[in-house]
């Protein structure tokens, strides 16, 4: 077996582990399809690494603590500055909707700070690191309007379209026409096409080489947004201008205003 397909096996034993909180040897085996004399080398290889921990009482494996420092580590190098942290929540402020930042990250958009309060609450399977279902997500829009085709066929084939609502854009000819009209105006909606009922809307940041390098992103009850499509827009793209501005080393005061 090649060096490749030993790491691929070791990840997908590590992975397995990780999906169910803890498990025990034989059903790793049965669920991978891996020989259980090899899932057991691997279990102990990686429990000898800290990468798992051995439950003696259980007879079973979970995440040790190598998986939590390297989780600690990506959280600390993808965490948004403060100035975009204070951005991203004067946008929830001023528009009394749920507010985001999500930044680009090789070939994905990854949600590093989410805004919200009980009142306005952000959409629930939103969560720092988040990143998937881009063709439904106004962020993830923004995201694929800005791919050469050859790059969005491949980013899209590999993670599929998953129908999430009655909403969701699934043909591909469609989303390329509307990915067109994002990328023309500048600026991504997402009605119902991530969850029932719920409005979404994106605009990019840009650095100071003019290069997209993430999207400030707000959600919202669907019938509330209906008569504040144009606010909601002028209001994105100011923040955004004002993450962008600091992107581009410079000052930024974020003005205080608050939502009636």
């Amino acid at each position: 077996m090649s060096n490749s397909a030993v790491i691929q096996r070791t990840l997908s034993v590590l992975e397995a582990v990780a999906a169910s909180g803890s498990a025990a040897a034989k059903t790793v085996a049965s669920r991978l399809e891996i020989p259980l004399p090899t899932v057991y080398r691997l279990l102990n290889e990686l429990t000898h690494s800290g990468y798992l921990v051995y439950l003696k009482e259980s007879k079973r494996f979970e995440l040790g603590p190598k998986c939590f420092e390297l989780g600690l580590s990506f959280q600390q190098r993808l965490v948004a500055p403060f100035p975009l942290r204070q951005i991203t929540d004067q946008l929830h402020r001023a528009l009394g909707t749920a507010a985001y930042f999500a930044i680009y990250r090789g070939s994905d958009i990854i949600l590093t700070y989410c805004s919200d309060c009980e009142k306005h609450p952000r959409l629930r399977p939103l969560r720092f690191g988040f990143h998937e279902a881009a063709h439904a997500t106004a962020f993830g829009k923004i995201l694929l309007s800005a791919m050469p085709a050859d790059q969005r066929t491949e980013y899209l084939e590999a993670r599929g379209m998953a129908v999430l609502t009655p909403q969701t854009i699934i043909n591909r000819e469609i989303l390329d026409d509307h990915l067109a009209e994002v990328a023309t105006r500048g600026i991504a909606w997402e009605h119902d096409e991530f969850l029932p009922r719920q409005t979404c809307a994106a605009v990019p940041v840009r650095n100071g080489a003019g290069m997209q390098v993430g999207a400030m992103a707000m959600s919202t009850p669907s019938s509330k947004a209906r008569d504040r499509m144009r606010e909601i827009e002028s209001t994105l793209r100011e923040h955004a201008g004002l993450a962008s501005s600091y992107l581009r080393g410079g000052t930024v005061t974020v003005p205080v205003v608050e939502h009636t």
